[in-house]
Protein backbone atom coordinates (compact mmCIF):
# COMPACT_ATOMS: atom_id res chain seq x y z
CA UNK A 1 0.00 0.00 0.00
CA UNK A 2 1.44 3.24 -1.16
CA UNK A 3 2.43 5.60 1.83
CA UNK A 4 0.72 9.18 1.78
CA UNK A 5 3.77 11.61 1.38
CA UNK A 6 3.73 15.51 1.97
CA UNK A 7 3.39 17.83 -0.64
CA UNK A 8 7.10 18.94 -0.34
CA UNK A 9 8.01 15.66 -1.02
CA UNK A 10 5.87 15.20 -4.29
CA UNK A 11 6.94 18.61 -5.36
CA UNK A 12 10.06 16.75 -5.73
CA UNK A 13 8.95 16.20 -9.40
CA UNK A 14 7.80 20.13 -9.50
CA UNK A 15 9.59 21.92 -12.39
CA UNK A 16 12.75 23.74 -11.10
CA UNK A 17 12.59 27.55 -10.43
CA UNK A 18 15.71 28.45 -12.22
CA UNK A 19 16.13 25.87 -14.96
CA UNK A 20 19.28 24.81 -16.64
CA UNK A 21 20.18 24.43 -20.12
CA UNK A 22 22.31 21.09 -20.78
CA UNK A 23 24.07 20.29 -23.65
CA UNK A 24 21.25 17.82 -24.93
CA UNK A 25 18.05 19.84 -24.61
CA UNK A 26 16.73 18.22 -21.29
CA UNK A 27 16.43 20.94 -19.12
CA UNK A 28 16.74 19.07 -15.59
CA UNK A 29 19.52 19.49 -12.60
CA UNK A 30 21.30 15.97 -12.28
CA UNK A 31 19.75 14.99 -9.25
CA UNK A 32 16.07 15.05 -10.72
CA UNK A 33 17.56 13.88 -14.11
CA UNK A 34 18.58 10.88 -12.16
CA UNK A 35 15.48 10.21 -10.52
CA UNK A 36 13.27 10.49 -13.34
CA UNK A 37 15.55 8.07 -15.01
CA UNK A 38 15.12 5.69 -12.56
CA UNK A 39 11.50 6.51 -12.02
CA UNK A 40 11.08 5.88 -15.82
CA UNK A 41 13.52 2.94 -16.62
CA UNK A 42 13.46 1.12 -13.04
CA UNK A 43 10.43 1.20 -11.71
CA UNK A 44 9.19 -0.86 -8.51
CA UNK A 45 12.44 -2.56 -8.75
CA UNK A 46 14.50 -3.02 -5.19
CA UNK A 47 17.87 -4.60 -7.56
CA UNK A 48 20.95 -1.88 -6.81
CA UNK A 49 22.55 -0.68 -9.51
CA UNK A 50 26.27 -0.27 -10.18
CA UNK A 51 26.64 3.69 -9.67
CA UNK A 52 28.87 3.25 -12.89
CA UNK A 53 26.24 2.39 -14.95
CA UNK A 54 24.33 5.40 -13.33
CA UNK A 55 27.18 8.15 -14.14
CA UNK A 56 27.12 6.94 -17.97
CA UNK A 57 23.08 6.48 -17.82
CA UNK A 58 23.84 10.87 -16.79
CA UNK A 59 26.54 11.22 -19.68
CA UNK A 60 23.71 10.79 -22.40
CA UNK A 61 22.35 13.78 -21.09
CA UNK A 62 25.50 15.43 -21.14
CA UNK A 63 26.08 15.26 -17.31
CA UNK A 64 30.30 15.13 -16.71
CA UNK A 65 31.18 11.91 -14.08
CA UNK A 66 31.75 14.66 -11.92
CA UNK A 67 28.21 16.50 -11.87
CA UNK A 68 27.08 12.74 -12.01
CA UNK A 69 28.80 11.22 -8.92
CA UNK A 70 27.95 14.55 -7.01
CA UNK A 71 23.98 13.83 -7.76
CA UNK A 72 24.60 10.51 -6.48
CA UNK A 73 26.12 11.70 -3.16
CA UNK A 74 23.14 14.77 -2.90
CA UNK A 75 20.52 12.01 -3.16
CA UNK A 76 22.00 9.79 -1.00
CA UNK A 77 22.35 12.37 1.84
CA UNK A 78 18.68 13.66 1.17
CA UNK A 79 17.68 9.66 2.01
CA UNK A 80 16.58 9.06 -1.83
CA UNK A 81 19.21 6.62 -2.76
CA UNK A 82 20.85 3.66 -0.33
CA UNK A 83 24.52 2.70 -1.32
CA UNK A 84 26.53 -1.05 -0.60
CA UNK A 85 29.43 -2.05 -1.68
CA UNK A 86 30.81 -5.36 -3.63
CA UNK A 87 34.57 -5.84 -3.50
CA UNK A 88 35.77 -2.51 -5.38
CA UNK A 89 32.00 -0.97 -7.09
CA UNK A 90 29.85 0.86 -5.03
CA UNK A 91 26.05 -0.41 -5.71
CA UNK A 92 22.99 2.37 -5.70
CA UNK A 93 19.26 1.78 -5.48
CA UNK A 94 16.13 3.99 -4.45
CA UNK A 95 15.24 4.38 -0.81
CA UNK A 96 11.59 3.54 -0.07
CA UNK A 97 10.38 6.72 0.07
CA UNK A 98 11.90 7.91 -2.98
CA UNK A 99 10.38 5.24 -4.29
CA UNK A 100 6.87 5.97 -3.14
CA UNK A 101 7.35 9.67 -3.78
CA UNK A 102 7.90 8.83 -7.20
CA UNK A 103 4.90 6.50 -7.72
CA UNK A 104 2.59 10.02 -6.05
CA UNK A 105 4.64 12.14 -8.65
CA UNK A 106 3.69 10.13 -11.42
CA UNK A 107 0.27 10.08 -10.52
CA UNK A 108 -0.13 13.51 -10.64
CA UNK A 109 1.91 13.80 -13.46
CA UNK A 110 0.06 11.32 -15.64
CA UNK A 111 -3.34 12.23 -14.76
CA UNK A 112 -3.03 15.91 -14.91
CA UNK A 113 -5.74 17.42 -17.87
CA UNK A 114 -7.29 13.97 -18.34
CA UNK A 115 -10.60 15.67 -17.39
CA UNK A 116 -11.64 17.80 -14.45
CA UNK A 117 -14.33 16.86 -11.99
CA UNK A 118 -17.01 19.48 -11.95
CA UNK A 119 -17.01 22.42 -10.33
CA UNK A 120 -18.69 23.34 -7.55
CA UNK A 121 -17.75 26.97 -7.81
CA UNK A 122 -15.74 27.08 -5.02
CA UNK A 123 -11.98 28.51 -4.61
CA UNK A 124 -9.13 27.68 -2.28
CA UNK A 125 -7.60 30.97 -0.90
CA UNK A 126 -4.41 31.28 1.34
CA UNK A 127 -3.59 34.80 2.50
CA UNK A 128 0.34 34.66 3.65
CA UNK A 129 3.04 37.07 5.43
CA UNK A 130 6.20 36.12 5.97
CA UNK A 131 8.88 38.23 6.39
CA UNK A 132 12.15 39.07 4.45
CA UNK A 133 14.52 36.94 7.29
CA UNK A 134 12.39 34.02 6.08
CA UNK A 135 12.96 34.35 2.67
CA UNK A 136 13.81 30.46 2.24
CA UNK A 137 11.06 29.63 3.57
CA UNK A 138 8.50 31.58 2.09
CA UNK A 139 10.35 30.68 -1.72
CA UNK A 140 9.57 26.99 -0.46
CA UNK A 141 5.88 27.93 -0.05
CA UNK A 142 5.45 29.47 -2.84
CA UNK A 143 6.68 26.73 -4.94
CA UNK A 144 5.01 23.89 -2.93
CA UNK A 145 1.89 26.14 -3.90
CA UNK A 146 2.09 26.06 -7.59
CA UNK A 147 2.48 22.37 -7.34
CA UNK A 148 -0.83 22.06 -5.84
CA UNK A 149 -2.52 24.48 -8.32
CA UNK A 150 -2.21 28.07 -6.94
CA UNK A 151 -1.77 31.00 -8.18
CA UNK A 152 -0.96 34.48 -6.55
CA UNK A 153 -4.18 36.69 -7.13
CA UNK A 154 -2.18 39.42 -5.15
CA UNK A 155 0.87 39.74 -2.82
CA UNK A 156 0.28 37.61 0.13
CA UNK A 157 -2.79 35.91 -1.47
CA UNK A 158 -2.92 32.81 -3.46
CA UNK A 159 -6.02 31.38 -5.01
CA UNK A 160 -6.76 27.70 -6.49
CA UNK A 161 -9.99 26.34 -7.97
CA UNK A 162 -10.02 22.82 -6.46
CA UNK A 163 -10.56 21.92 -2.42
CA UNK A 164 -6.91 22.17 -1.46
CA UNK A 165 -7.26 23.30 1.93
CA UNK A 166 -6.43 20.17 3.70
CA UNK A 167 -2.90 20.04 1.35
CA UNK A 168 -2.30 23.43 2.37
CA UNK A 169 -2.80 23.18 6.13
CA UNK A 170 -0.28 20.04 6.23
CA UNK A 171 2.25 22.35 4.03
CA UNK A 172 2.22 24.90 6.87
CA UNK A 173 2.21 22.64 9.53
CA UNK A 174 5.32 21.24 7.77
CA UNK A 175 7.36 24.15 6.82
CA UNK A 176 6.25 25.75 10.36
CA UNK A 177 4.19 28.86 8.95
CA UNK A 178 1.84 30.12 11.31
CA UNK A 179 0.97 33.67 10.08
CA UNK A 180 -0.81 32.29 7.63
CA UNK A 181 -5.01 31.77 6.88
CA UNK A 182 -6.50 29.07 4.83
CA UNK A 183 -10.34 28.88 3.51
CA UNK A 184 -12.72 28.54 0.75
CA UNK A 185 -15.05 31.17 -0.57
CA UNK A 186 -16.82 32.15 -3.98
CA UNK A 187 -16.66 35.19 -6.18
CA UNK A 188 -19.12 37.78 -5.65
CA UNK A 189 -21.23 38.13 -8.78
CA UNK A 190 -20.78 41.72 -10.67
CA UNK A 191 -17.04 41.96 -9.89
CA UNK A 192 -15.12 42.93 -12.90
CA UNK A 193 -13.05 41.27 -15.13
CA UNK A 194 -9.93 42.61 -13.48
CA UNK A 195 -11.17 41.35 -10.27
CA UNK A 196 -11.94 37.81 -10.96
CA UNK A 197 -9.52 35.20 -9.05
CA UNK A 198 -8.90 33.34 -12.71
CA UNK A 199 -6.60 36.15 -13.55
CA UNK A 200 -3.97 35.12 -11.37
CA UNK A 201 -3.05 32.56 -14.50
CA UNK A 202 -1.54 34.30 -17.53
CA UNK A 203 -4.18 31.80 -19.85
CA UNK A 204 -2.63 33.84 -23.03
CA UNK A 205 1.25 32.83 -21.96
CA UNK A 206 -0.30 29.56 -21.11
CA UNK A 207 -2.11 28.72 -24.20
CA UNK A 208 1.06 29.67 -26.48
CA UNK A 209 2.92 27.53 -24.16
CA UNK A 210 0.98 24.69 -24.72
CA UNK A 211 1.11 25.31 -28.45
CA UNK A 212 4.92 25.27 -28.62
CA UNK A 213 4.49 22.29 -26.64
CA UNK A 214 2.17 20.38 -29.47
CA UNK A 215 3.99 21.76 -32.42
CA UNK A 216 7.48 20.22 -30.87
CA UNK A 217 6.09 16.97 -29.75
CA UNK A 218 4.15 16.53 -32.85
CA UNK A 219 7.15 16.42 -35.03
CA UNK A 220 9.08 14.07 -32.01
CA UNK A 221 5.59 11.60 -32.75
CA UNK A 222 6.01 12.38 -36.92
CA UNK A 223 9.52 11.30 -36.59
CA UNK A 224 8.76 8.39 -34.29
CA UNK A 225 5.94 6.64 -36.35
CA UNK A 226 8.63 6.98 -39.57
CA UNK A 227 11.22 5.12 -37.44
CA UNK A 228 13.69 7.90 -38.19
CA UNK A 229 14.40 7.87 -34.01
CA UNK A 230 17.35 5.90 -32.93
CA UNK A 231 17.28 4.56 -29.23
CA UNK A 232 20.31 6.67 -28.01
CA UNK A 233 17.67 9.94 -28.75
CA UNK A 234 14.37 8.31 -27.96
CA UNK A 235 16.11 8.35 -24.40
CA UNK A 236 16.68 12.21 -24.49
CA UNK A 237 13.55 13.35 -26.42
CA UNK A 238 11.30 11.01 -24.27
CA UNK A 239 13.00 12.44 -21.08
CA UNK A 240 12.91 15.82 -22.02
CA UNK A 241 9.14 15.62 -23.27
CA UNK A 242 8.72 14.58 -19.32
CA UNK A 243 10.37 17.00 -18.61
CA UNK A 244 8.25 19.77 -20.40
CA UNK A 245 4.80 17.85 -19.49
CA UNK A 246 5.41 17.60 -16.32
CA UNK A 247 6.00 21.70 -16.13
CA UNK A 248 2.36 22.12 -16.44
CA UNK A 249 0.31 21.21 -13.38
CA UNK A 250 2.63 23.73 -12.25
CA UNK A 251 1.19 26.57 -14.30
CA UNK A 252 -1.91 25.33 -14.82
CA UNK A 253 -4.19 24.61 -11.87
CA UNK A 254 -6.74 22.40 -14.41
CA UNK A 255 -9.16 25.29 -14.47
CA UNK A 256 -12.71 24.25 -14.70
CA UNK A 257 -14.20 24.63 -18.11
CA UNK A 258 -16.46 27.22 -17.21
CA UNK A 259 -13.08 29.48 -16.39
CA UNK A 260 -11.39 28.65 -19.62
CA UNK A 261 -11.26 29.91 -23.10
CA UNK A 262 -12.56 28.19 -26.18
CA UNK A 263 -10.61 25.38 -27.72
CA UNK A 264 -8.27 25.19 -24.76
CA UNK A 265 -5.29 22.78 -26.20
CA UNK A 266 -4.79 21.42 -22.80
CA UNK A 267 -6.15 17.82 -23.78
CA UNK A 268 -4.47 17.63 -26.38
CA UNK A 269 -1.30 18.44 -25.58
CA UNK A 270 -1.74 16.06 -22.71
CA UNK A 271 -3.07 12.74 -25.48
CA UNK A 272 0.40 13.74 -27.43
CA UNK A 273 2.41 13.71 -24.90
CA UNK A 274 1.12 10.46 -23.87
CA UNK A 275 1.33 8.50 -27.10
CA UNK A 276 4.44 9.92 -27.58
CA UNK A 277 5.70 8.83 -24.51
CA UNK A 278 4.43 5.90 -24.80
CA UNK A 279 5.78 5.16 -28.62
CA UNK A 280 9.09 5.96 -27.25
CA UNK A 281 9.30 3.60 -24.39
CA UNK A 282 10.82 0.36 -26.05
CA UNK A 283 13.64 1.92 -28.03
CA UNK A 284 14.59 4.26 -24.69
CA UNK A 285 14.51 1.26 -22.65
CA UNK A 286 16.49 -0.56 -25.27
CA UNK A 287 19.31 2.15 -25.00
CA UNK A 288 18.85 2.11 -21.15
CA UNK A 289 19.30 -1.73 -21.18
CA UNK A 290 22.78 -1.09 -23.52
CA UNK A 291 24.21 1.22 -20.93
CA UNK A 292 23.45 -0.98 -17.60
CA UNK A 293 24.71 -3.90 -19.70
CA UNK A 294 28.25 -2.44 -20.07
CA UNK A 295 28.21 -3.51 -16.04
CA UNK A 296 26.14 -6.14 -15.62
CA UNK A 297 24.05 -8.22 -18.11
CA UNK A 298 21.59 -9.62 -15.89
CA UNK A 299 20.26 -6.36 -14.11
CA UNK A 300 20.00 -4.89 -17.66
CA UNK A 301 17.60 -7.21 -18.46
CA UNK A 302 15.61 -6.09 -15.94
CA UNK A 303 15.20 -2.65 -17.36
CA UNK A 304 12.06 -1.79 -18.60
CA UNK A 305 10.53 1.53 -19.37
CA UNK A 306 7.39 3.00 -17.28
CA UNK A 307 3.84 3.51 -19.77
CA UNK A 308 1.08 5.94 -18.53
CA UNK A 309 -0.99 2.52 -18.41
CA UNK A 310 1.35 1.09 -15.85
CA UNK A 311 0.59 4.34 -13.82
CA UNK A 312 -3.52 4.43 -14.38
CA UNK A 313 -3.30 0.54 -13.07
CA UNK A 314 -1.14 1.71 -9.72
CA UNK A 315 -3.47 4.85 -9.12
CA UNK A 316 -6.46 2.38 -8.98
Amino acid sequence: MAVSHSPADVAIFAADGAREMRPSGVMQRPPRLLLTLLGDYWWQRTESLPSAALVALLAEFGVSDSAARAALSRLTRNRLLVTSRSGRRTYVRLSDRAAQILDEGARHIFSFGRGCEPWDGMWSLLAFSIPEENRAVRDALRRQLRWLGFAPLYDGLWVAPRDQVTDVIGLLGELGISTATAFRATAVPGIEPDGLPQRAWDLDDLRARYDAFITVTGQLQARALAGLISPVEALVARTRAMDEWRAFPGLDPDLPVELLPAEWPRAAARELFITTYDQLGPLAAHRVRQIIGRYNRDLAAKAAYHSSELTATVAR
